[in-house]
């Protein structure tokens, strides 16, 4: 345990690259869909997106939640470091709390407006690949932050707790946002508990919906709890269209228009309707 806290700058980073790596190269052997952009264009800008992420949240929270869990611990703040608890039980229970948080967060994300001019950015993708995981805006990131900071304050959750989440939460992203067909039979087994790609393609469909569902980012059991989950897309993988009809269809954003694009007027659809 205490091998992973001091080696957090290495383990964090070291398994992202590792998953990223593979998680790529299942893309090119056995992909879920075929490709909607071209993967130089759609890496380049989700990879500048997640350098500008990450940049921001180093310049305005040199603690990240990471260091807001060590302060609490130094100081006595938040629940668990008030009552006592077997330190398994502790740990346990702070994984899922955290991973309740985030689909609270997302959900939250989807339907109050001002935000979802923010989250909107992440759903502009037109086609779902590893790199779609890291596709959010700054500000987003920012909010997204600051609230799981206050979460780690108030309840007081551990430093190892934090780091597993997040190693967790990455990796999780990167598999269920990316592109790939898994055998049936563990596509099966895996999506009792986990949200699978198959199962978060259908949250990026262009159907309304379907959009407005399956929020989880690790467990399903929180989408199935709340009655946000739907098993199957209205088409196949082939056929679903992901993106929003108000950003069109014709061609992906780049980097510039993303950024601006939760500040600019509601986009008009690009698309021309089917007589």
């Amino acid at each position: 345990m205490n091998t992973i806290i001091e080696y957090e700058q290495i383990i964090r980073p070291g398994v992202f690259i590792a998953l990223f790596v593979l998680l790529g190269i299942a893309e090119f052997l056995a992909p879920l869909a075929k490709r909607r952009e071209s993967r130089l264009h759609q890496w380049f800008t989700n990879l500048a997106m997640v350098t500008i992420d990450n940049f921001i949240l180093k310049l305005l929270f040199p603690l990240l939640a990471v260091g807001v869990a060590g302060y609490a611990r130094e100081n006595g703040i938040g629940l668990f470091n008030i009552i006592s608890l077997p330190e398994i039980l502790t740990i346990t229970l702070s994984l899922l709390m955290l991973d309740v948080l985030i689909y609270g967060q997302h959900v939250m994300m989807h339907k109050i407006p001002m935000l979802w001019r923010l989250h909107r950015m992440h759903h502009s993708e037109l086609g779902l690949d590893v790199t779609s995981a890291i596709r959010f805006h700054p500000i987003e990131i920012i909010i997204s932050m600051l609230i799981k900071m206050l979460f780690v304050l108030i309840i007081g959750i551990p430093v190892l707790a934090v780091i597993i989440f997040e190693v967790i939460l990455n990796g999780l992203a990167l598999f269920n946002h990316s592109n790939i067909k898994l055998p049936t039979p563990l596509e099966k087994i895996l999506r009792i508990v986990f949200i699978t790609p198959e199962i978060h393609w259908i949250h990026h469909s262009e159907v309304v919906a379907e959009t407005n569902s399956n929020y989880g980012f690790n467990l399903c059991v929180w989408d199935k709890v709340f009655d946000t989950y739907i098993d199957k897309p209205t088409l196949t993988y082939e056929q679903m269209r992901q993106g929003l009809t108000e950003f069109g269809f014709d061609k992906p954003l780049n980097l510039i228009e993303l950024l601006v694009s939760p500040f600019k007027d509601d986009p008009q659809p690009k698309i021309k309707n089917k007589t």
